[in-house]
């Protein structure tokens, strides 16, 4: 997906960006190559397929849900930035909070913060269990892509969810998680709203939008620790 062809899909999705938006994004993509050297950030490093694979992919997200009418989104398990990073470039009206366990992702996109002057980006080094634990209710929207089996998702994130706002799991085929997932969504006191089912552009690969609302507070106990969540999923 070239750079013509990442504005043509985007337009379709009712999203246009800036020049300052799209350099941005080119200056993310060089940093993300460069420090790709020295670092494992993503086996994705073709400027084709980033574009297509991380930043378009990243920006799906508003198939399902409208974030110019909100404020607050947490990516847990960001990795590399996608889709947090991308979403705060598009839509600088988030306020935007990144988390993941390894140190040298957070550094590198504390420098593509600096290297971009992004303000309202809170980048945090924790592992999610223990993020949520701290953060109960706080955010409108949260959101992870590819992490983990879904049901550890929902006990990660649901507790950060304010009443009546969402977790969206960017996901690729998701049948069967959704079906191991029914017990979680219930015991976290919230609900399946929608799923939208989508093909990539160009390669035509399956992707999957799952969007849970939460209904009422989640009982306290969640999350439990790591090793527990790792015995059993809920």
């Amino acid at each position: 997906m070239n750079q013509n062809k990442f504005i043509e899909e985007l337009k379709k999705i009712n999203i246009e960006l800036t020049d300052k938006q799209l350099n941005d994004l080119e200056i993310y993509y060089e940093m993300l190559v460069e420090y790709n050297e020295r670092m494992n950030l993503t086996g994705i490093t073709e400027k084709d397929q980033v574009y297509l694979k991380h930043f378009y992919d990243s920006l799906t997200i508003i198939k399902i849900i409208d974030l110019k009418n909100e404020e607050t989104l947490c990516d847990i398990g960001t990795g590399a930035g996608f889709p947090g990073m991308v979403l705060k470039i598009v839509f600088p009206n988030l306020k935007i909070t990144l988390v993941d366990s390894l140190n040298k992702r957070i550094e590198f996109l504390k420098d593509v913060k600096e290297k971009l002057k992004l303000e309202n980006l809170e980048i945090i080094h924790a592992r999610a269990e223990e993020f949520a634990r701290i953060n109960i209710e706080k955010f409108d929207v949260v959101t992870a892509r590819a992490v983990a089996h879904l049901s550890i998702l929902l006990e990660y994130s649901i507790p950060m969810v304010k009443i009546n706002k969402y977790f969206i799991a960017m996901k690729g085929n998701i049948n069967e998680e959704l079906e191991e997932s029914k017990n979680a969504i219930k015991l976290l006191n919230s609900e399946l709203e929608e799923v939208i089912e989508f093909k990539l552009p160009i390669e035509e690969s399956t992707r999957n939008l799952v969007k849970i609302t939460k209904i009422s507070k989640t009982n306290t106990k969640y999350p439990r620790k790591y090793s527990e969540i790792k015995k059993k999923k809920l």
